[in-house]
């Protein structure tokens, strides 16, 4: 037998698994095979392999498909199925969709604008005409008349005037209610024509009639205790009287200026919501709180952008009577001047008109989108818009029609959250 040394380790009875490698036929502890780690403390490589370290800036790999938790979602724009988008309207937005208002529906805005103006214009032909065919034959009549007699012609003349205008107005406040139709259904990209747009507003003309005649009386009355009281301070203390007036004049017209903006959507929201007079001139005054400013600011660069348009297409009609006389027949005699002062009175009045009746339409427009605007960020009408636009319900009625107004309880917010529909509730039931 061979000689052993005693002090030799005998075999482990697992074999091999003594020197290193655990049972079960493991890899021997130490650096296991695979993909190179990255050193303690180094930095992510670019283009780092499949299984390896990210690359800078790269996304980590979310097994479940979505995108990384940390990543915000991206912005979604607002649907836009017509002429503004469905959400809170800023000012150039309420500019834009105005003028798309007017071009997509032009038989219906232009048509009722011109309808507004008529009158107006008329008027405006028939006395230029008159004025200029018997001015030398007036200033001889009038010259053999007693101031007693010139009283009651100059009331008469006043009050014809005056009883113009007041149709004016009223047949504008009127139209104005009815011109909403084709803006709102504008909003949803729905065409409208005249009589379509006539149809749709006929059941509401019996409360725009009402609520015109509120205006128109409310303002009269008005004008008539200012002027009263005017009579009654200058003939009782004389000169200093008249200078009161000049303060009180400016406390009326402020007071003026406040509800006319408190009041400017009460014809959109009798047509819309169905309201009687009264009812539609509290819902005004309701829809406009909190917006005043904002209201009037809009107003007011709406009617300085119609005037200064006005003024510079009217202008040079106006000039047209002394170009003619002056340039091109210096020397016609009195009976060509008058020729050319008829016709250029009754260009003049028919391009006024043309003029009056685009800037009505563009400012009834944008009348009624202010009104959409307030009704979306106060009762949540961009959401009920775009549900009615997914459901393709109600194609030829006005859209708002039937969509509940929000009402703010005891102790609750006056204004809900946006995008929360009436009631206080989220489109998902919270």
């Amino acid at each position: 037998m061979p000689h052993q040394d005693p002090n030799m380790q005998q075999p482990h009875p697992a074999g091999e698994a003594g020197k290193g490698q655990p049972p079960g036929n493991q890899p021997p502890w130490g650096p296991q095979p695979g993909p190179a780690q990255q050193p303690w403390g180094g930095q992510p490589v670019w283009g780092a392999p499949p299984g390896g370290p990210p690359a800078w800036g790269a996304p980590p790999h979310n097994p479940y498909g979505g995108p990384p938790p940390y990543q915000q979602p991206r912005y979604v724009a607002p649907p836009k199925p017509g002429i503004v988008p469905l959400r809170p309207l800023m000012f150039g937005e309420i500019l834009d969709g105005s003028f798309q208002a007017i071009r997509r529906n032009a038989k219906a805005m232009l048509g009722a604008a011109l309808l507004a103006q008529t009158l107006a214009a008329v008027v405006t032909a028939v006395l230029s005409s008159f004025s200029a065919t018997s001015a030398a034959s007036l200033e001889a009549w009038a010259a053999g008349l007693t101031e007693q007699d010139l009283v009651p012609l100059v009331v008469t003349f006043a009050s014809g005037i005056l009883l113009v205008s007041v149709l004016t107005v009223f047949l504008s406040a009127v139209l104005q209610g009815a011109m909403v139709v084709p803006v709102a259904r504008s909003v949803l990209n729905r065409p409208t024509g005249f009589r379509q747009m006539w149809t749709l507003a006929r059941s509401r003309a019996g409360a725009l009639i009402r609520l015109a005649a509120l205006l128109v009386g409310g303002g009269l009355l008005v004008a008539l205790l200012f002027v009263a009281l005017a009579v009654l301070l200058v003939s009782t203390v004389g000169g200093v009287g008249a200078l009161i007036l000049v303060p009180l004049g400016l406390v009326c017209f402020v007071l003026y200026v406040w509800v006319y903006i408190k009041l400017m959507v009460a014809p959109a929201a009798v047509v819309v919501e169905e309201l009687g007079a009264m009812a539609g001139i509290r819902r005004s005054w309701e829809l406009t709180r909190s917006n005043w400013w904002r209201l009037l600011g809009i107003t007011l660069v709406v009617g300085i952008m119609v005037g200064v348009i006005a003024q510079v297409v009217t202008i040079p009609v106006t000039l047209l009577t002394g170009f003619y006389t002056g340039v091109v027949s210096p020397h016609g005699g009195s009976d060509q001047a008058m020729t050319a002062a008829v016709v250029a009175g009754v260009a003049t009045a028919v391009v006024t008109a043309v003029v009056a009746a685009a800037g009505f339409a563009f400012q009834t427009s944008v009348m009624a989108l202010l009104y959409l605007d307030l009704r979306m960020r106060r009762d949540g009408l961009d959401i009920a818009l775009l549900r009615l636009l997914e459901s393709g319900a109600d194609p030829d009625g006005v859209p708002g029609r039937g969509v509940p107004v929000y009402r703010a309880g005891p102790g609750q917010n006056p204004l809900p959250p946006y995008g929360a529909p009436p009631g206080g509730t989220w489109p998902d039931g919270r």
